[in-house]
């Protein structure tokens, strides 16, 4: 059985896309989710996300679109993004990320359109996954630990951005990715070519504050 692990983020639309992908990917994947806090990525790595950027902010949301309705993915974006994404990342790391919680957690953001705050919300998700989910004011300081170690854990690996699949040596990051890791599953040698390797020892011409 090939295993791989899944780097996602409640707050990010592509990590939702790409979830309701996961009918491609081979049955007998086994998929370690992994919810990390996709802010702790960017301040380790000292980028802005895409929301940060005015234009960027509004060119994602229109690919958002773009991609549900190319992929027929149920999809409305919530009336304000971002938000503050670490109730859902808890409340999921509180019970041990159950496929079933991550998925109607996404749903209820992006498929349902709600923000974690409105007063549907936790009901909706309870009665979609069939756990008992609440927005708590409190969480062990185990469950805040392992999502900061998660983060950490993340960086560290070399994990720049949400969603993010690692199987092996190989890393996908973004929705834009799930071909070709489809096609990695299918065989990875297609990867492991000379080409592959010059481009992945590219040296750089001229750096922009060099």
């Amino acid at each position: 059985m090939t295993t791989a692990d899944w780097y996602f983020d409640f707050v990010s639309p592509f990590s939702y896309l790409q979830l309701r992908r996961f009918d491609e990917l081979p049955a007998d994947l086994d998929i370690h989710y992994v919810p990390v806090l996709f802010a702790g990525l960017l301040a380790h790595h000292g980028h802005k996300g895409p929301a940060e950027i005015s234009l960027k902010r509004q060119h994602t949301y229109r690919h958002c679109r773009w991609y549900a309705e190319r992929y027929d993915i149920p999809f409305r974006m919530p009336r304000a993004h971002p938000f503050n994404p670490l109730p859902l990342l808890r409340e999921c790391l509180r019970l041990d990320c159950p496929p079933a919680v991550v998925d109607a957690l996404f749903r209820g953001v992006f498929e349902q359109g709600m923000l974690p705050h409105d007063r549907d919300f936790w009901s909706w998700c309870s009665r979609e996954s069939g756990f008992e989910l609440s927005a708590r004011n409190t969480f062990d300081e185990a469950v805040k630990s392992r999502l900061r170690t998660n983060t950490e854990a993340a960086a560290e690996r070399g994990i720049y951005g949400v969603p993010t699949f690692v199987c092996g040596p190989a890393t996908f990051w973004g929705v834009d990715s799930t071909d070709m890791f489809v096609e990695y599953l299918a065989d990875p040698a297609v990867f492991d070519d000379d080409e592959y390797r010059r481009l992945a020892e590219l040296p750089i011409d001229k750096a922009r504050n060099a």
